[in-house]
């Protein structure tokens, strides 16, 4: 690490802290000047890039699955962290494929599986505008798509929304 103060390649560390974010912040001081200065250490994740419909090639963006799912989730009861977390599984779960390529399709799949996770109605919201559909019949058998059964973490099970109406109605 050079110093920003004289140019010297020779410091040493004199404090380490975790961020919050992952990162890790080091608090330096020059060999030769004497002079104090900080470094943010981040990990860099190679993100597969994205094969558009059109066939376009843009890279993985993190902001742009947050902001679908804050759309999808608009007026509904999650939290900013319950996104934030979605957005998490569905990251690492592209890092895990290992795939330098992969659809977008094969993404919304994911995406709309962590959904109807999250929330069954923003799950809707979002198969609907993601999908386009010829008929209500082809509607109601993409959000009865077994295929999202491969993209779902089990270890989270959601009541449906059938289910609690149901449970609501006994204690009255």
């Amino acid at each position: 690490m050079k110093c920003p103060f004289c140019g010297h390649a020779e410091d040493r560390v004199l404090d380490t802290r975790v961020q919050k974010d992952g990162g890790i912040r080091r608090r330096r001081e020059c060999f030769e000047c004497k002079a104090r200065f900080s470094t943010i250490e981040t990990i860099l994740l190679a993100y597969p890039f994205i094969i558009k419909k059109d066939g376009r090639r843009e890279p993985y963006s993190k902001e742009k699955i947050f902001k679908g799912l804050q759309a999808a989730v608009q007026k509904r009861p999650v939290s900013l962290a319950q996104l934030d977390l979605a957005v998490e599984r569905i990251s690492s779960w592209l890092i895990n494929r290992g795939e330098n390529e992969i659809s977008s399709r094969l993404i919304g799949k994911k995406v709309m599986a962590e959904l109807k996770q999250l929330d069954e109605a923003a799950y809707i919201r979002f198969a609907s505008v993601y999908r386009t559909f010829k008929d209500v019949q082809e509607f109601v058998e993409t959000l009865e798509d077994a295929e999202l059964l491969d993209f779902v973490d089990t270890s989270n099970p959601q009541l449906s929304l059938t289910a609690m109406n149901f449970a609501e109605s006994e204690k009255k």
